[in-house]
């Protein structure tokens, strides 16, 4: 971690962007693979947003991308982007945005034992502990829930929210170990190289899967493209370099809290927009969920 203070407005700044456009994003990725291939549109989404930040790299800063840098891209990538984001993507072909968000916010309890166990970090407080505990309750119940209590694979959903649950083990672990992977000392030139990698290697699962061949111009939706467009801009240059550069400067127990915020965004836009039902076990798992935040966030950075 960075042992210099980062200034109030950069930290919260970076804060929001997680909290509230990456709550957005699922939705976002709903809309998208509706007429998108998810690995394909995956693959798109961190290439332009690579290629972007990258350029603007190559332009304003001094610090060159290296081939040993690149090597660990890709070892960051293949974990958190192509496991992680790409088992999202695909599994919410199925599952609501909302459904996902809210599973999603189990990885603060991988960040925690992950980052004490494998990167020795220090050992969990009381409220940490409590709060990443409510957070994998809230999570258990509302799968269950919507797998109708039972975890038979012929769920409707029930593949697709195991697949997140998966993602979720890769992402904490990929971002645990970008923290210190020597793919740059530029936070943005570091975010533009794992993002470029991130790309490539989701354009090599979706030939491996097959889908350009079930690529149609014709049948791509003015809305899938926006959700697309929406996913580089915001939810990749904005939300994910806020992510990186904040995993330098803090605690990844309090980083990854936004797993926990996101669901609540997610939940009001997948009712608001997306058309999709709350029930009153997602609300009282969003209700847990607020109150786990309160707990892991209640000290200060300085406290670190």
């Amino acid at each position: 971690m960075n042992t210099q203070q980062p200034s109030r407005l950069a930290y919260y700044s970076a804060y929001a962007a997680l909290y509230l456009i990456w709550g957005s994003t699922y939705l976002a990725i709903g809309f998208t693979v509706e007429t998108i291939p998810p690995f394909f549109s995956g693959s798109m989404r961190f290439f332009l947003a690579g290629g972007i930040l990258m350029a603007w790299c190559l332009l304003r800063e001094q610090e060159r991308p290296t081939f040993r840098g690149f090597i660990a891209a890709f070892k960051v990538a293949a974990v958190m982007l192509l496991g992680g984001y790409g088992c999202v993507v695909w599994a919410q072909q199925t599952v609501p945005s909302s459904v996902a968000a809210l599973i999603i916010s189990i990885e603060p309890l991988w960040f925690v034992i992950f980052d004490w166990l494998f990167f020795k970090s220090r050992k969990p407080t009381v409220a940490e502990t409590l709060g990443v505990i409510l957070g994998f309750g809230g999570t258990v119940f509302l799968v269950l829930d919507q797998a109708g209590y039972s975890l038979s694979l012929s769920g409707t959903h029930t593949v697709g929210m195991l697949i997140v649950l998966a993602a979720t083990v890769n992402w904490s672990m990929g971002a645990l170990y970008s923290r210190r992977a020597p793919v740059a000392k530029s936070s943005l030139l570091s975010t533009a190289m794992q993002m470029s990698a991130g790309g490539i290697l989701l354009l090599a699962a979706s030939f491996l899967a097959g889908e350009p061949a079930r690529i149609s111009l014709d049948a791509i939706s003015p809305k899938s493209v926006a959700a697309l467009a929406y996913l580089v801009l915001f939810g990749s240059l904005m939300g994910f370099t806020a992510f990186i550069w904040l995993l330098k400067v803090d605690r990844a127990s309090r980083v990854i809290t936004h797993t926990f915020v996101n669901p609540l965004v997610a939940i009001f836009l997948g009712w608001s927009i997306g058309g999709e039902t709350i029930s009153g076990p997602m609300l009282a798992a969003a209700t847990v969920i607020i109150f786990s935040v309160i707990l892991i966030t209640r000290s200060h950075p300085s406290d670190a």
